[in-house]
Order: C-alpha cells, then structure tokens, then sequence
C-alpha cells in the first residue's frame, strides 16, 4: 500500500473490496459500470488538466509556504470585521472537534439534541442583546441578513401599502459599503427603489415602507435611531436595524426602541475574521413575522414521554415546501460557527462580556484622548469602538503600514480606528506613536486604560441580557469542556457511523484539510487589507478557481457566493444581466422542472424571474416534449432552465443535451444545480453537458464539512460568454468588467473554508477525483444490490444502474401501518442517521453513501435496512405499538424498572450484533412536531413556558 496516496486515505474500500463489490453489482470492472450508467455521448474524452497530487505532508507544507505571502498586522480596518480573541477549549472540542464540524443539519432531532441546544443558546444570546421576541439560528453574514431584512419588510407591508405599490426603502448613509452593494443586487429584482441619505433628516414619508440603520455607524459614530424609529412608527415605516453585537453590551436593544428586525454579525465573539467567512450572522425580529423568517428556527417541544426536547421548528418554512412562494431562498445556517459564537457567550457569561466591551470601549476613548493632545481632531462625537481622525491619510498610510498597521482610509483627510477586544496598551501606543510622527509633536504614553463616556445617555443599555443558568455556570476550561463534550454525545456525525444522505454527500473531511483553518496566518487575515497583505490567499484562491474551471468545462469562477442557495441567485442574476447586455430586458421565464429543489423556483422568484414547471415523466426523468413545447412557447421571453444533473431522481438522463439545445434554440441559457457534481467529477462536467453556468456545493463535493448545517460554500463557475458579469464588491476589486453588484459581503465570501476544497483537489489530482467519481457510483449501485427485493428502488437509468444516489420506495409498508418516518427513527436504534426522508418524492428514502464509506460499514447499514425490512413484515395497523412506532428507544427506556412493550429489551435497543460494540443512544424519545408549532418557544425559557396550558 502506497501510503503516500490521499486517495487510498480518503476512497473507503480497498481494491479487493471492490472487485467483491463488482462482483455483487454482475460487472466485470468498474469501467463496465461506469459505462452502463454514465451516457457515453456526455464523457469526458481526456482526463483533467490539474497538478499531480499531493500527499498529505507535501500538501500541509505547500499551504503553509502559502499561508507566509500572507502578511499578519494589526488590523482597525473594522467595516464588520475584527481580530478577536478564540478561546483556546471553543477551538480544540469545537472547530479542531469531528464530533461537531461533520455533523449534518438536524432534520433528525432525535439523534442533534447536543447541536440543538448550542443552537438554542445562541438564539437565546441574540435574542438577549437585540431585545427582540425571536431570532434563528443564524445566517450567512451581515450584508445578507440585511439584505433579507429588506425582503422580510417588503413582504409583510400593510394591505393598503401593497396596494398602492409602496417600494420606497431607505437605507442610512452610514451603512457598511458591502451591505449597501448587496441591497442593490436584491432590491432592483423585486421591484424595491432603495433611497440612501442621512438618517437625521430623513422626512418619514409614506411612500416609504421600510427603512435600515447602521448602529453604531460605519465610521463609528452612535446616531440617535431611538427618535429615528419613533419616528418611523409613527409613520407606519418599519425599521431594520443592522447592529454590532459586541456594542449592544453597551448600547440600549433596538428592540426597546421599537425596531422590527435586527440584524449583524456574530464574528466578534471569538471567530477568525478568515479574509471574509466564514461567520454565523444574526436576525431578529417580531414573533408576528415568524411565518416570514429567512433560514432555521430552533424551537423547544416535547417527546413521547412529554419530555422537553429540542428540533427545527416551523419546518413549513422550508424552500422545498413554499418554492416560488417563498420570501426567501436561504434554507440553511452558520450553524459551527453559530456554535462557536453561542459558546463564547456561555464561557465568558455576561460579566465577561461586560469586561470586554468596557475594554475595547475605555481602550478608543483612551486613545482619542491621547491622540487629542497631539492636536488631532476626533469627529464623532458619541462612538462605541471606531475614531474617526482627521488628518493627512496618505502620510499616516504610509507610516502605519511601515509599522505593520492596518487602519481604514474613506477619504484623503480622514482615517478611521477600529479598536478591538485583542488591542492592549502596548498596541495603543503604537498607533500614537503613527500620529506622533506624522504630526511632528508626542504625548505622554498610555500606561492605563481611562474610563471615559463616549456614549449618549438616553441610548445606554439599561436591561439585563443573559440571565439564564447556561450563561452562568460554564466559566472554567473544565466546566466548559466538559458541556461541549454533554452536548458532543447528544449527537451523531460522521466519527461515529455513515450518514447516508441524498443530494448532501457526507464525504470524508480530512483532518489534514482542516488543519490549516486554525493557523493564523490565514485566520487573521482581515478582507478589506491592501491586495499585497494577502497573497497567500490570492494565490491559492486563483488556483482554486482555476482547478474549478477545469473540473466544470468553464471560463470563470466566482467564489463569492457562500451557500449553494445563493450561487443559484447569483448563477441567475448573472444570466439576468447577459440578457440585459443585448437588450434583452424582457427575458424573465424560467422554467424549472417538478423535481427540482425547492431553493430553484425560490432563487427564480428573487432574481425577478418568472416560475414555469415543467414535468417529469413517469420513469422521473424530465418531460422532453413538454420542456420543448414551454420552452417554445416562450421563446420570446425565456431567460433560464435549472436543471439539476444528474437528476433529482438518481439518473443520469441521457436527454440532458437534447435538453440543454431546445433552452439555446429559444434564447434561454442554462443553470445547472451542482448539489450532485460528485457524480461528474472527472467523467463528465457542465460545460461539455451544454450547461451556461453552474454553482458547486463546495460542502458537498469538495469536502468542506457540513458543520451541523453550514458553513456552506457555493461558488458559481460559467461559460467564456457569462464571465465579464461575474460579481464584484465596493472595496476590493473582483469579478467581470460588466460585473453585477455584490452577492455577499466578502470580496471572495468565505475564503477560510475554500482551503478545504483547494487541498481536497491538490490531494487527489485528476486521477483521484475521478475515482472518487466512480467508486461513489459503485457504492451507491453496491447498495441497490444489496437492497434488491428488500426495497424497490424508485428510479434508475436506461441499464437498469443508479447514479451516485439512489430512491427506495417505501410506500407500500402503508399497509402494515408503517410510514417512511418509522424507518428513519427506527435507524437511529441501529446506529444510523436516516438516508433523505421524503424528497424528491414523498414516502422514499434517497441513498447516497460518497466514496468515502468502506465496503463493511456500507454492509452494516445494508444489515440495518434488511433487519428492519424484516421487522416490517411483522408489523400491522391494527397493532402501533410496535419496535418501529415506539422508535428511537433511549437508554432511560432499556433501562426503566418497568417495560411494558410487546417486545425484547435487546430487540429494541440491540436488533443486531454490531449494534452493540459500537451502542449510538438517542437522548430523547420521537419527538412531537405539531405540539412545537402550536408553542412556539426558541429561547432558553424557564421550566413553566413547556407546560401546556
């Protein structure tokens, strides 16, 4: 065994595993198979152009020579970004943790009580700071919480203002410039006219329906939005407040004011800034507007037992249930770094965090005071952490970056200071000592930190936040280590068994691909330092791009989107503004076929498209005669087909180029989903399928873990015609020379995790990427065999072979009483996370094992699912209380004094031998879902709000 290959580390089983494997499917190679499953018309004919691969410890020592053309300085850039002070025990048992960072979003509450309670706490710690009645459990960053704030506004407008078509949202001159840049991107769509000015003399007009501040400002000035948002209410404006988190220690709740939404970011506490993401930001709002909340809702109900439990609430706000009635298309959170943020507050509790906001506040208010004695004058009269400096920018440019400082230059004569939680007073008098040369006086030095008022009385914080026990007992390394690992063990992720799911591929995530993440010379890279700071980051995310466009068959890549959901909104806008460009204006259809994932027609709808489904046929795959006929139809107005390839379904159609010229003969271009490019890598890609744009789920098939339902990644990567509207962003310069306004906050959104993918590809190279192409094939197509005449499989290509993903049809066990959701929990009895429960087709399981999983944990899952088959054909309607209705079964069960159930202890807990060396228990029996919706409770509240009335 050549133990230099990654391939060998990452590809589960070995070779002799899979000729008995080939063996199991009737195929005499795995050619044969590919072959019998991938069209032939649709192959690649030469293997990809990239480097040859890497081993491991090559690998870490090339990104570490990389990661030193990084230049680490003290950074006061600020604009939403911050270095910060990451304890020690969040890094190693969280971020450094498998347990947590390969965990999947919890759909099965049963098996995430540990994720969901992080989860709830941070909720709770937002909902705390901002004074609002609920928050979920995080967003992608600050300029798209915004950015859905103004959506949120927008959508629930008084019936009189809808109307009379009110449009008008205003939006403070003070705002950060990547948030403003967002607005535009999502504004101009659905038909919103932003207005920007200054919010002190804004008129409050009724043509207006919504309005968004900046608090504190983005020069860091503390803008009375206490009067603002009287104001505003009085006039039947609502108002979107976007908040630093770390100054409403400080600063009074928007919430107290009247504020409707409350928006920002959570980098602050604890997180690397990462030269842009990832970070988990925060939004707030009104109980009124629940049904209306953008991403996931934690809520608490109760399981069988009645006992508390924890699970995503208002699941009916899911994108693949609202589609093209959705307000939203985000259907996913931060939620590692949610974790990570929630924790901090629990480790430092409020006092501590009332330590650290006094120090960043005390440490600027002492600054301007001695920077105030060398003659330089301060302008903001109220601030919390940010001076604003007048003087000459390029003589202090010049000297501070001499010294290894980075500040923020607006303009020619002004300079802003953002001081931060690591700034000590050694830093303190380093910034003096810029100005002292620059102005040609000295001071005395700052030998202690003063406590000086810079904030307005009627905006100081007077209520009480983070009063429940959670925030006010884990304050030791030891106490803390020892919830993280409590909650760890609630929680079932990929360092435990395989988890099966369809279109999410778990694949491994090499620990050597993580590693880099916790090194600072990439952590504490700030995204708006001058280019030159971080050519580390720039040479490794060309390349990456780079690597990308050869593995799709495309021209260019943006790496700016961070979430599949929002590749598919900029893959959309970026069609939307091609057809601008040849006077296309009234191109607006999209059609979209009735498998497609629900964020498609969602993504549509926000890009100002119109919704035309068309549909599947009965062996699933899409309807080539309707297609054509709607495709026709509307030739004079078609902007776009989003298809997904393979299928939804599992299949590889062998129409997909048939498909893609009827979009081209009728003016459309095509968007293809990349939630299944596992099943192309190396074999086939978007641009040779005829596709025009793509985005990639680099959490999916490139490796980055999915952390307990994000971070996600989703760069969109497009055909030569399509590159020049590629987006940018207002400060660092990316994108086309026709580029779109920004998709995220970040010039390249969520540079940290993009490590992960480059060392995925420069570990595997083009021969390990395709076989990790086709041994995800043979493992699916392995269990389809393993699984035939125990489970019907739903769909397969011509041949009779599944894709990389495969649908098992569990409708008929209706008749002994048992529906596809008994077998999922049952699952959990065996060890297992359920493979996708009820999509794309309601009452099916959709199977994806990756490439990752060796031939005997494939077989103990296939063990699983037959044993279960079994205990099916024992089972009726006429008798519930079965080893399926009652499942999970936990350990306060087995081990009760009383056990009153028709069945065996051991059957229920111990159904096969395996089962017990390896013993995975549920905290929590099945939980009730309709009782979590009619309460609604996503806070950490007392004992009393879980009794029904």
């Amino acid at each position: 065994m050549d133990t230099t290959s990654f391939a060998l580390r990452h590809i589960g089983p070995n070779s002799q595993e899979q000729k008995a494997m080939l063996n199991t499917i009737g195929v005499m190679s795995i050619e044969q198979l590919v072959s019998e499953t991938v069209p032939a018309d649709i192959r690649l004919k030469n293997d990809l152009n990239l480097d040859s691969a890497l081993s491991e410890q090559e690998y870490l020592s090339h990104i570490y020579e990389l990661s030193q053309l990084n230049k680490v300085f003290k950074t006061y850039i600020g604009l939403g970004y911050h270095p910060t002070n990451l304890p020690a025990v969040i890094q190693r048992n969280i971020l450094e943790n498998p347990g947590w960072y390969t965990a999947y979003t919890p759909y099965q509450a049963e098996i995430a009580q540990g994720r969901l309670e992080a989860l709830l706490n941070y909720q709770t710690m937002v909902i705390d700071l901002t004074g609002m009645e609920i928050a979920n459990a995080s967003l992608l960053d600050e300029s798209t919480a915004a950015a859905e704030a103004m959506s949120l506004l927008f959508a629930v407008r008084e019936r009189d203002q809808k109307k009379a078509s009110v449009n008008k949202f205003f939006v403070s001159d003070s705002i950060l410039p990547q948030t403003l840049s967002l607005l535009h991107t999502r504004a101009i769509p659905i038909g919103v006219e932003l207005v920007i000015g200054e919010a002190e003399n804004f008129s409050h007009s009724e043509d207006f329906f919504g309005a968004l501040l900046q608090y504190p400002g983005k020069d860091g000035q503390i803008s009375d939005i206490k009067t603002f948002i009287e104001n505003a209410n009085a006039a039947r404006i609502k108002v979107a407040v976007a908040a630093d988190i770390l100054s409403l220690v400080k600063l009074e709740a928007p919430g107290k004011f009247g504020a409707d939404v409350v928006v920002g970011t959570t980098q602050r506490f604890g997180i690397p800034m990462g030269y842009g993401g990832p970070h988990a930001a925060y939004f707030a709002t009104k109980e009124a507007y629940k049904r209306d909340v953008p991403g996931r809702i934690i809520g608490v109900t109760r399981d069988l037992n009645g006992n508390r439990a924890l699970r995503m609430a208002l699941q009916t706000r899911e994108q693949h249930i609202k589609r093209a009635k959705a307000t939203s298309n985000i259907c996913t959170a931060q939620v590692l770094l949610a974790v990570m943020a929630g924790m901090y507050a629990v480790y430092h509790g409020p006092k501590g965090l009332e330590f650290i906001a006094d120090k960043v506040n005390n440490s600027a208010a002492t600054l301007a005071e001695a920077l105030g004695k060398l003659g330089l004058e301060q302008t903001n009269t109220y601030y919390f952490d940010t001076l604003q400096i007048k003087a000459d920018a390029s003589k202090v440019k010049t000297e501070a970056e001499k010294r290894e400082v980075n500040f923020f230059y607006p303009d020619q004569e002004t300079i802003t200071i953002s001081i931060n939680e690591t700034t000590s007073i050694s830093d303190l008098n380093q910034i003096v000592e810029i100005f002292e040369i620059v102005t040609g006086k000295s001071t005395d030095k700052i030998t202690s930190i003063s406590e000086i008022e810079t904030i307005q009385n009627e905006l100081k914080r007077t209520s009480d936040f983070l009063t429940f026990d959670v925030f006010n007992s884990y304050h030791s390394e030891t106490e803390l280590m020892r919830y993280i690992k409590r909650l760890e063990r609630k929680d079932l992720a990929l360092n435990h068994s395989m988890i099966s799911l369809g279109s999410c591929t778990m694949k491994l995530n090499a620990a050597s691909e993580m590693l880099p993440l916790s090194w600072s010379s990439w952590g504490a890279i700030h995204p708006f330092v001058p280019v030159e700071q971080a050519k580390g980051y720039a040479t490794m995310l060309k390349a990456l791009e780079k690597q990308l466009n050869e593995i799709t068959g495309f021209a260019g890549t943006s790496l700016q989107p961070n979430s599949g959901a929002q590749g598919e909104f900029a893959g959309l806008m970026v069609i939307r503004a091609y057809h601008q460009s040849r006077n296309d204006h009234h191109r607006n259809i999209c059609l979209i076929p009735s498998s497609a994932h629900g964020t498609n027609p969602a993504s549509a709808v926000m890009a100002g498209m119109k919704v035309v489904v068309t549909k599947a046929s009965d062996d699933g795959n899409i309807d080539v005669e309707d297609l054509r006929a709607k495709a026709e139809l509307h030739k004079d107005n078609l902007a776009a087909l989003m298809v997904t390839y393979p299928s939804t379904h599992g299949v590889y159609e062998s129409a997909i180029k048939e498909i893609t010229q009827i979009i081209h003969d009728n003016g459309g271009q095509v968007y293809m989903d990349g939630a299944n490019m596992n099943a192309q890598v190396g074999l086939t890609n978007p641009g040779n399928i005829g596709a025009d744009v793509c985005h990639l789920n680099l959490h999916k098939t490139f490796a980055i873990p999915h952390g307990g339902g994000g971070p996600g990644v989703g760069p969109i990567c497009v055909a030569k015609q399509l590159v020049p509207f590629l987006p940018t962003n207002p400060i660092i310069e990316t994108g086309g020379n026709k580029a779109i306004t920004a998709i995220s906050g970040a010039p390249f959104g969520s540079a940290l995790a993009c490590i992960i993918s480059y060392g995925y590809i420069k570990m595997l190279g083009a021969k390990g990427l395709k076989k990790s192409t086709e041994v995800a094939i043979l493992n699916a197509n392995y269990i389809k065999e393993r699984l035939e005449g125990y489970y019907p499989t739903l769909y397969t290509g011509e041949n009779g072979r599944a894709a990389h993903e495969m649908i098992i049809d569990c409708r008929d066990f209706k008749e002994n009483g048992i529906e596809v959701v008994d077998i999922a929990k049952r699952l959990m009895d065996y060890g297992f996370h359920a493979p996708t429960v009820s999509f794309p087709v309601a009452g099916t399981m959709m199977i994806e094992p990756t490439e990752s999983e060796s031939k005997a944990e494939m077989d103990r899952f296939c063990d699983a699912m037959i044993s279960i088959r079994e205990e099916i054909n024992t089972v009726s309607k006429e008798e519930p209380n079965n080893v399926l209705k009652n499942a999970p079964h936990t350990m306060a069960m087995l081990t009760s004094d009383e056990w009153l159930l028709p069945y065996s202890r051991e059957k229920a807990a111990f159904p096969l031998e395996f089962v017990a060396d390896n013993k995975f228990w549920p905290t929590v029996r099945r939980v009730d879902e309709a009782y979590g919706d009619r309460n609604l409770i996503c806070s950490c509240a007392p004992i009393e709000a879980y009794i029904e009335a």
